[in-house]
């Protein structure tokens, strides 16, 4: 029987790298753009919430279970902002580029340039699953002065995560799975899919 599960986002380059993280479990993943079903509300204040409203919505229009993420970056001189809000920091229409704009010019002033991307990734078999699966983690780094690479999305060209000054946008998709928030907690949940729900 073939497993099918709905990814909860219309970002191309998300869905790329979550079918990437899924190929190990032999799941068919689903856009729900491609099912016609349009983004949720994303209206609280914490990553886990979002996650599970994202979820709950695409099972609910798709009639299967769903799988969705809520990631950001978070500063340590910003107390923790981004946050929730990394995909619409500068404001709609939600832009790579102004976020990065904005979130640089907050941070000029400031010594402290450490910051970690959050990712909580939630999967539910059906829209009112009252067990639904949570895996969360982290990826640790610092906010570059300017962008490098031309990898990943969002964050990633100011987002430096190796001693010689490397950013997760000059990083191949094998080397950032490896080491990534969305990477460590995708192995998690696949842990979960297998003992939880038999995939």
């Amino acid at each position: 029987m073939s497993k099918k599960i709905v990814l909860a986002s219309n970002n191309k380059k998300k869905m790329k790298e979550m079918q990437e993280l899924l190929a190990p479990m032999s799941a068919e993943v689903i856009s729900q753009g491609s099912l016609g079903i349009p983004s949720a509300e994303e209206p609280f204040g914490t990553f886990v919430e979002n996650a599970l409203a994202k979820a709950r919505w695409a099972a609910k229009h798709s009639g299967l279970p769903a799988i969705a993420d809520d990631s950001g970056i978070c500063s340590d001189a910003l107390k923790g902002a981004p946050g929730v809000l990394s995909a619409r920091f500068a404001g709609e229409p939600s832009s790579d580029a102004a976020n990065n704009a904005k979130l640089i010019k907050e941070l000029e002033d400031k010594d402290n340039r450490n910051a970690h991307y959050t990712c909580v990734i939630v999967a539910v078999r059906d829209e009112n699953d009252p067990e639904p699966l949570i895996a969360i983690d982290f990826w640790n780094g610092t906010i570059g002065y300017e962008p490098k690479g031309e990898g990943g999305f969002g964050y990633d060209p100011f987002f430096i995560v190796t001693p010689d000054g490397k950013t997760a946008a000059q990083m191949t998709a094998e080397e950032k799975n490896a080491v990534s928030h969305r990477g460590k907690a995708m192995r998690k949940m696949r842990t979960l899919l297998t003992e939880r729900w038999n995939w």
